[in-house]
């Protein structure tokens, strides 16, 4: 069972549809209690850094995904989920969970802010898991005014142009992270996922 985490923001349940077409079993949560029992788990994100940190520490559920990742549960953080990862965030000002060393920040330049629409997605390393199946060239759907900027380079495993590079994918041992919308970006987004429920079922 893989807990998709409910904190209140939008695009919920396109990802729980998402990874039930790829085989996997969701339950969409706000229980801490869930996610300790859950094989694996996904923070989705939409909306306000600020607002949903402050949500997600209200219902528990910080401290329920520094538990889930630290006995080696996959992790999958997308769009603001991804974000959350780091121990800070600029919107609102907030501490992260503190899963990958780095800050978020507004993006500084580009065509225009948000970030919205189809982009590349350039792997570092392209025999990542996260990466099968995956043309090295894909695109996949952005919404999004905000960045991780790394601490290092390590867990960076793509970059995606716009204005200037920015980690686009993280890859750590706890945590995949993904600042583009898989359950929204088609086969290849699909595929994606198929390979977090590869890693789950490991």
């Amino acid at each position: 069972m893989i807990a998709v985490i409910d904190y209140g923001a939008g695009n919920i349940h396109s990802i729980a549809k998402g990874l039930e077409k790829v085989g996997a079993t969701v339950r969409v949560t706000d229980d801490p209690a869930v996610v300790a029992e859950a094989h694996a788990v996904v923070l989705p994100g939409v909306g306000s850094g600020g607002s949903a940190m402050a949500r997600i520490t209200e219902c528990g559920l910080d401290d329920a995904i520094r538990e889930a990742t630290s006995q080696g549960k996959p992790f999958l953080g997308i769009c603001l989920g991804m974000q959350l990862l780091a121990d800070h965030h600029e919107e609102g000002g907030v501490d992260g969970l503190r899963l990958f060393r780095g800050e978020v920040r507004r993006i500084p330049h580009g065509p225009k802010i948000p970030h919205m629409g189809w982009n590349q997605v350039k792997p570092l390393q392209s025999a990542l898991p996260i990466f099968v199946g995956v043309p090295a060239d894909a695109y996949f759907y952005f919404a999004h005014s905000y960045y991780v900027e790394p601490q290092d380079q390590q867990g960076v495993a793509a970059l995606t142009d716009y204005g200037s590079p920015y980690c686009s994918v993280i890859v750590t041992e706890q945590v995949w992270g993904t600042q583009f919308h898989p359950e929204k970006s088609g086969d290849v987004g699909l595929r994606l996922l198929e390979n977090f429920v590869g890693w789950v079922n490991r």
